[in-house]
């Protein structure tokens, strides 16, 4: 289910400028315009698939984990968010619209 909530995507991503975020199972976009955008649409379905793969919660803590540990490794939030495995699957495959219908199962362990 997709909904349009900018107060809740500012209140989240606080200084920093997203336009979506996906918490199952629901995509959160930040304004109207986004939802005529396919690959912000299918970027944030293949985070859906991730989480469901991974039953919703395992998930979180797994991302949590894993943005930490980039984050120590290269002392920048921005460069610890990009390189989290299930953020470079979604980046990299968010262009094909087909991906997810050809998407193994833990594709995301592929880019850790």
């Amino acid at each position: 289910m997709v909904v349009v909530w900018p107060k809740f995507i500012d209140f989240i991503s606080g200084k920093y400028p997203i336009r979506a975020i996906t918490l199952f199972p629901f995509i959160i976009l930040s304004s109207e315009s986004d939802l005529k955008d396919p690959f912000l649409i299918n970027h944030e379905q293949i985070h859906l698939r991730q989480q469901l793969e991974l039953l919703i919660i395992p998930f979180y803590l797994w991302y949590l984990i894993e943005y930490l540990i980039k984050l120590l490794k290269t002392g920048s939030w921005y460069m610890g968010y990009h390189q989290i495995s299930f953020e470079g699957e979604a980046k990299y495959n968010e262009q094909n619209l087909y991906y997810l219908s050809e998407r193994q199962g833990y594709s995301f362990l592929d880019y850790l």
